[in-house]
């Protein structure tokens, strides 16, 4: 069983940390769905997190259930970082992750997230802090570098080697790539000959044979899954029944109303309405990804005012749907 530090991962599969979407109501979706090893928290700034603030203490707040939990944070400052990291161990994290990744501009513009792979002294820095003040697993997660003139993954990923992390996740594309293009796949295999923790691939995985083939190719210990788990939360399980040789599950209609219609009553309770609104058009143009008619609901729902009729709408959508299928 594939293991960071004490923590195990089993099955060797991680969903990837995403801003605005890996909330604690995503989380459990897909923790409940099953074939998940460690489910991530969306990235939280180490300054906000250290200064207190409510946006970033809000979104700390996680169940017994997600365990394993990784928390993933980012930022400038080593002193910043290491007394953030001590605050995530605190709040009961399994595992603390360091964003080197984000090619989001404004994450850039404060020389954090990819923006450390410019600088490998800082990162460094960060990762020895970092690692002297957590006793939990400590892992990093980056990208191939900046752009294809500067890429040094694997200069960052010995440096987080001989500093004490005990994973790394790397997605294959630069920062300047930021989702366009393809994943390198190959580089993760550079990476994982390069290093002796363990070694997690992500970028492009979208259906589970993407997983299979990640791990048969590149020879790494596991798959961090992002955006693929947007569009089709089962996808873990898949990955789990494909490894284990048996046979792939496709949801059923049903199993889609369930989900969609118990994800957006959770969001409905937690969140104020217009930022309800606001998350669940998001999740509806990702989960109607491929059904019969989802082009019309899509555009259904950017006319209505309130949550209460969003939630009809998506009622009505899926009794057609059903009508549809059985006649």
């Amino acid at each position: 069983m594939l293991k960071i530090g004490p923590v195990p991962v089993d099955p060797p599969l991680i969903l990837a940390p995403m801003a605005g979407v890996t909330d604690r109501d995503f989380r459990l979706i897909v923790r409940r769905i099953g074939g998940v090893g460690v489910v991530s928290m969306e990235f939280v700034s180490s300054r906000a997190l250290v200064g207190g603030h409510r946006q970033a203490t809000d979104v700390m707040v996680f169940s017994e259930e997600e365990r394993p939990l990784a928390i993933q944070i980012y930022g400038s400052d080593a002193d910043t970082m290491a007394e953030a990291a001590r605050i995530v161990e605190e709040v009961g994290a399994d595992i603390c992750d360091i964003n080197m990744g984000c090619p989001a501009n404004k994450v850039l513009k404060g020389c954090a997230g990819a923006a450390l792979m410019g600088d490998p002294r800082l990162a460094e820095e960060i990762v020895r802090r970092c690692r002297e003040v957590v006793s939990i697993p400590l892992t990093v997660k980056f990208r191939l570098g900046l752009d294809s003139r500067n890429e040094n993954f694997v200069e960052l990923g010995r440096i987080c080697e001989a500093n004490g992390a005990d994973a790394v996740a790397l997605h294959g594309r630069t920062a300047k790539q930021m989702f366009g293009g393809s994943a390198d796949w190959s580089k993760v295999a550079e990476l994982k000959e390069a290093v002796s923790i363990p070694v997690f691939g992500n970028g492009d995985v979208r259906e589970a044979d993407d997983a299979v083939r990640m791990l048969a190719e590149t020879g790494c210990d596991g798959v961090m899954i992002g955006r693929g788990a947007t569009r089709n939360p089962w996808i873990f399980r898949q990955v789990e029944a494909r490894l284990s040789g048996g046979r792939i599950e496709e949801p059923t209609l049903e199993d889609r109303r369930e989900l969609i219609l118990g994800h957006f009553r959770m969001v409905a309770e937690r969140e104020a309405s217009r930022f309800a609104l606001h998350k669940l058009r998001k999740f509806t143009g990702w989960y109607t990804h491929g059904l019969p008619h989802g082009r019309r609901l899509r555009q259904r729902i950017n006319q209505l005012p309130d949550v209460d009729s969003f939630l009809a709408a998506v009622e009505e959508f899926f009794e057609e749907l059903a009508i549809r299928q059985a006649a």
